[in-house]
């Protein structure tokens, strides 16, 4: 199986095909889940990587697939940008999930 990359920005587009992962860049809802759907139906991709910024603008989209599917694995990785997420976001989560200070 492959991995196959949605990316907002071509610099990250760039470094993942550097990298021998194959993609497309997308900026609008409508060609995210048309590249969504492209992804989706090809049975030799086995990851789906998404830039973090479409979790952020999208995640009624995202969640979707991601709890109604469970192949490919949808991963969203950060960019150029650096991620948008806490230092302490594991931890957060975990305590989240727990409900226990760590």
């Amino acid at each position: 199986m492959k991995m196959y990359l949605i990316s907002d920005n071509v610099d990250t587009y760039t470094g993942m095909r550097l990298a021998g992962v194959d993609g497309v860049v997308v900026h609008e809802r409508e060609e995210l889940r048309q590249a969504l759907e492209t992804a989706m139906s090809d049975s030799s991709i086995g990851i789906v990587l998404l830039t973090e910024k479409f979790g952020r603008e999208f995640p009624d989209m995202i969640d979707e697939i991601k709890l109604k599917r469970k192949m490919p694995l949808l991963i969203e990785i950060p960019d150029r940008h650096g991620t948008g997420r806490k230092k302490d976001f594991i931890t957060s989560y975990v305590n989240e999930a727990i409900g226990l200070k760590l």
